[in-house]
């Protein structure tokens, strides 16, 4: 047990979080202590002095840590999810790509490996897509219910029939409505349109197509480049299904396999086979879908570096167009927390090495990556990395990764995104998370827009 104390230092969180990279949360006990002369002669501690550079503490502990452990997290003293993102501010800050190469290295203690791929992914996502559009928006639309619950999972996902369904559906239109003038009124467009849950495939044929129709009708518009649609589940995909997006105009699906391994489909909660899932690439592509995604996990429980060796040799011969390559997160509220609160600490090495090999195996088939991001609580402290084949970029993923583009999210659960430009900076504004209470105050949620979102955004557009 380790006993590490802080002086002057109000906030401990970026500290902890950094901490956690290094030791199990059994491994020790912080503390926050005003008074330094307290910690005089306390050789058995392990104290840090806050200053006005946070920074330089985060170093010092880092450093710290690294001696004790031997352990040396790859993102440094990084604990945001949005690496690319600094990345591009400390390129325009300090005015080139290498000055900011040596402030990751130097002042972020980043690998040189991490720094380069975080510059690059910059460089590219500048390339394809630049600067948002003025009066452009991202809608991210959530459909909250799956088949059945995953192992890991925390999203907001429920096991509910057709007619709980559509009360919920019932309800997000009323919000979807609100959003399409309160857009119209300011001159907003939606740029890009992600559907995500849960998983939106469960919706039966005629839900999804007056689904569909509607935020064709409410939403888009002829300056849309995208709209994505994630059919996660292949146990959800069905010809008709595939039909009905294809005539609504969605280009893009997501299939989410996570493993081609059908024992561990069977231990995550997942009632499909891998089967299942090269017919559901099958049909899709006989319906004319131009783009498919497929994300995949690396550290899922029982799986080894072979399982997970032949899980990217098979996903790459069904020739996705983007892969996501995912590092497990543990989270507090899944069901694998519950069996074994320190399974990421356990296999960081294994998973380390999974990463490293899907990263030459994605460049080796021709995909490169376009988008990062991390979580908190992965294994090794990794990386999230979206690949694609050049042309096939998902705009949606590159914009809500960069956060210069106001995001809308409607649903329950949403959490929308003002962002004022000229200071730099965004609001959040949510949705609750049930969908009983979505259903039930859905008057709440779009008061909490008018408030929260239109107001401010047309007090900016009238200054």
């Amino acid at each position: 047990m380790y006993d590490i104390i802080l002086t002057n230092v109000k906030n401990t969180h970026e500290y902890e979080e950094l901490i956690k990279v290094f030791l199990r949360p059994q491994q020790y006990k912080l503390e926050c202590i005003e008074d330094v002369a307290l910690i005089k002669g306390r050789k058995d501690a392990l104290c840090f002095c806050g200053t006005d550079d946070k920074n330089a503490l985060k170093k010092e502990i880092y450093k710290k840590l690294r001696d004790i452990t031997g352990s040396s997290p790859p993102w440094g003293i990084i604990t945001g999810i949005r690496p690319v993102k600094l990345a591009g501010e400390l390129i325009r800050k300090l005015g080139s790509e290498t000055q900011a190469r040596a402030e990751l290295l130097d002042c972020c203690m980043v690998n040189e490996e991490k720094a380069d791929l975080a510059i690059d992914i910059y460089r590219y996502q500048q390339r394809i897509s630049g600067k948002p559009p003025e009066k452009s928006a991202g809608i991210y639309i959530g459909i909250p219910f799956c088949p059945t619950r995953c192992l890991y999972c925390l999203f907001v996902s429920n096991q509910k029939g057709k007619e709980e369904i559509d009360k919920y559906l019932r309800a997000l239109y009323k919000e979807i409505d609100y959003v399409s003038r309160g857009m119209k009124e300011q001159e907003l467009y939606a740029e890009t349109i992600y559907i995500g849950g849960g998983t939106p495939t469960i919706l039966d044929n005629e839900q999804l197509e007056t689904f569909l129709c509607t935020v064709n009708e409410k939403l888009r518009n002829e300056k849309t480049l995208e709209i994505t649609l994630e059919a996660g589940r292949p146990d959800t995909i069905t010809k008709s299904k595939l039909e009905v997006i294809h005539d609504a105009d969605v280009r893009r699906i997501s299939i989410n396999p996570q493993t081609m391994n059908d024992q561990t489909l069977k231990i995550i909660g997942r009632e499909h086979t891998a089967m299942q899932i090269r017919e559901a690439f099958k049909i899709a592509r006989d319906a004319g879908i131009k783009e498919i995604n497929a994300d995949i996990i690396a550290g899922l429980p029982g799986e080894d570096i072979d399982d997970f060796t032949a899980t990217v040799k098979e996903i790459s011969k069904l020739e996705p167009d983007n892969i996501t390559v995912h590092n497990l997160a543990l989270k507090r509220a899944s069901r694998l927390t519950a069996i074994d609160r320190d399974y990421h600490y356990k296999i960081a090495g294994t998973v380390n090495k999974m990463l490293r090999l899907s990263r030459k195996k994605m460049k080796e088939a021709g995909y490169r990556p376009y988008y990062l991001y991390r979580q908190k609580q992965t294994a090794g402290a990794e990386e999230n990395t979206g690949y694609c084949k050049p042309g096939t970029e998902c705009i949606y993923n590159i914009r809500i990764m960069d956060e210069h583009q106001n995001l809308f999210a409607l649903g329950a659960g949403g959490i929308s995104k003002v962002y004022f430009p000229k200071e730099n900076r965004h609001e959040r504004v949510a949705n609750v998370s049930n969908y009983e209470i979505y259903i039930d105050r859905i008057g709440e949620m779009i008061e909490r827009k008018r408030s929260g979102m239109f107001a401010p955004l047309k007090e900016v557009a009238e200054i």
